[in-house]
């Protein structure tokens, strides 16, 4: 049979309306409320808003932008708490192609003026909780955003420092206001600004299409099925809340809004609303396992708790799983619209002894079900590392869930995109079973007397010792060894142990050159995302070393 010319399956069957749509995850909103109206989508202390409701009130919110002159492109910064405003804007501003930029709520006036001014935003919604920080960054600004107030009545104080607030607003909209998805799923649809640790942050670019996938991959790979209940313990500014948003309108779930991050209203909200799922940092976790057992009490569903940020120690998730809550370790950065990599469970495991468990389950894992590539490799070669889980390489990924770039920046978009993969920064090791586990970023890493010291491995260690709450490791300069572990420890309350017993714990459960040769007692600082921020700690380190 003579073959034809040319590929039959690229001829006369072309793109059109009816056989190819932008991804966006503006879908799922629309999804949310014409199939389930009447489903409770938010809740924020008595208020209750329904999926119909929410989809209206986007709508208005949308045109009340377009109206006030906002087009596709332009920038909407918001500086919110967990609050339906912050929720809403996810959905409202895309709806008319601008980009929202949600800001870190914990940053200092001078950043929160460069971020406006470099992300050019048109207007900036802000909580009148934060004016303290908003008032002087707009005063140093040439041309300041038009500000639009939340004057949300559960927060007394603050300033109001916009010519109208978010409700008045919000009245200068259209609830049937026609929206249009967009035409090239490629379109930015926010920008994070990472939080560098020395000089400016650099502004993360999303799409549409990244951000419709991961949304539905947390919901796929975390199990979530329809209507979940998800308390707001991860703050949305950070990665779009890991895209929770989105994923709460795939799931037409209830989100459960927290303006902070505190024991008891965690608690009592898991209680009274039935909490399903909530997300949050090491330390978020690390708060529940040492509660009061008065707060602990009544707590008799099953509950689905997703942690990143740090490697949480195995400690900590074996105390969650004693506790009840199902943990699942994830892994991502700001660039990856949150977490891509996940430790997946394996059924095989199920019988194992709950410290074993823990110790699998604190792997960063496998990659997510949208991401393409995943591989731990000679960060100059980019050649694999060996399976075998000592050799150590930098993480490395490549997917629809990996940013656009950095905006204004196409140098360091050029350097962490070289060789067609994101540079991660992390150091890791790769197990024969395929999960990556990280041992840590490159500038934690101790080298001490030519020896490389894991950090994670030490403060893993310190998690152990039953009088300590948190702990922190880094690198103490030494005329000897180049370098030796330093420890900042925070004791549980009413807990004591001297600096010498620690150490005495330490040569009993880990290679004595591991050892930290100094300990520093006292409280951490943290990054608004329960982060701490070792970069402070190292300067306190090499302050010690120079006096």
């Amino acid at each position: 049979m003579e073959r034809g010319t040319g590929n039959p399956y690229e001829t006369d069957l072309d793109r059109n309306a009816a056989n190819y749509v932008a991804l966006t995850p503006l879908s799922h909103l629309e999804r949310a409320a014409s199939i389930f109206p009447d489903q409770i989508a938010l809740v924020h202390g008595s208020l209750r808003r329904s999926w119909a409701e929410t989809y209206r009130r986007c709508r208005r919110f949308a045109s009340a932008l377009s109206r006030r002159g906002i087009v596709r492109g332009d920038t909407v910064a918001v500086m919110a708490a967990n609050t339906p405003e912050l929720f809403e804007a996810h959905f409202a501003v895309p709806m008319i192609g601008a980009v929202l930029n949600a800001i870190n709520t914990r940053l200092d006036s001078a950043s929160v003026k460069f971020i406006l001014e470099h992300g050019e935003a048109r207007i900036l919604i802000t909580d009148r909780e934060f004016s303290k920080v908003v008032k002087p960054a707009l005063a140093a600004m040439d041309h300041p955003p038009l500000v639009v107030d939340i004057d949300d009545p559960q927060f007394e104080g603050g300033e109001l420092l916009g010519a109208v607030d978010f409700e008045t607003f919000l009245r200068e909209g259209d609830p049937d206001f026609s929206w249009s998805p967009p035409d090239d799923e490629w379109q930015a649809i926010a920008l994070n600004y990472t939080s560098g640790t020395t000089g400016n942050p650099k502004g993360v670019v999303y799409h549409h299409r990244g951000a419709y996938l991961n949304a539905v991959s947390n919901a796929l790979s975390w199990e979530m099925g329809n209507k979940p209940v998800y308390l707001w313990t991860l703050p949305m500014f950070h990665c779009n809340g890991w895209c929770f948003p989105w994923t709460l309108a795939v799931t037409a779930g209830t989100s459960v809004c927290l303006r902070h991050v505190r024991l008891e209203p965690i608690m009592a909200a898991i209680k009274q609303e039935k909490v399903s799922h909530f997300c949050g940092a090491p330390i978020v976790l690390n708060m529940i396992v040492n509660a009061p057992e008065a707060l602990k009490q009544g707590i008799t569903h099953q509950i689905k708790v997703m942690t990143a940020g740090a490697a949480p120690p195995a400690a900590i998730i074996e105390h969650m799983e004693r506790m009840g809550f199902q943990v699942t370790h994830v892994y991502g950065l700001t660039e990856t619209y949150g977490p891509a990599v996940q430790c997946v469970w394996h059924e095989k495991w199920d019988d194992l002894p709950i410290d074993e468990k823990a110790r699998l389950k604190a792997r960063q894992g496998v990659r997510g079900p949208m991401l393409e590539g995943l591989m731990v490799a000679d960060p100059l070669s980019l050649e694999p590392m060996p399976r075998d889980g000592r050799s150590m390489g930098e993480i490395f990924m490549r997917g629809n869930n990996v940013m656009k770039g950095y905006l204004k920046n196409p140098r360091a978009t050029a350097d962490c995109f070289a060789g067609g993969w994101f540079h991660t920064g992390d150091l890791a090791v790769w197990h024969e079973d395929g999960y990556v586990e990280i041992k840590d970023r490159s500038k934690d890493i101790i080298i001490s007397g030519g020896e490389n010291i894991s950090s994670l491995e030490v403060e893993d260690t310190l998690y152990h010792h039953p009088a300590i709450l948190e702990v922190a490791v880094v690198a103490r300069p030494d005329a000897r060894w180049g370098e030796t572990p330093c420890a900042f420890v925070t004791l549980k309350p009413d807990a004591k142990v001297t600096k010498d017993e620690i150490i005495a714990y330490c040569r009993t459960h880990m290679a004595h050159y591991k050892v930290p040769r100094n300990i520093v007692f006292g409280p951490l600082p943290k990054t608004s995302t329960g982060k701490i921020q070792k970069f402070e700690l190292r300067k306190q380190a090499k302050e010690m070393e120079d006096s």
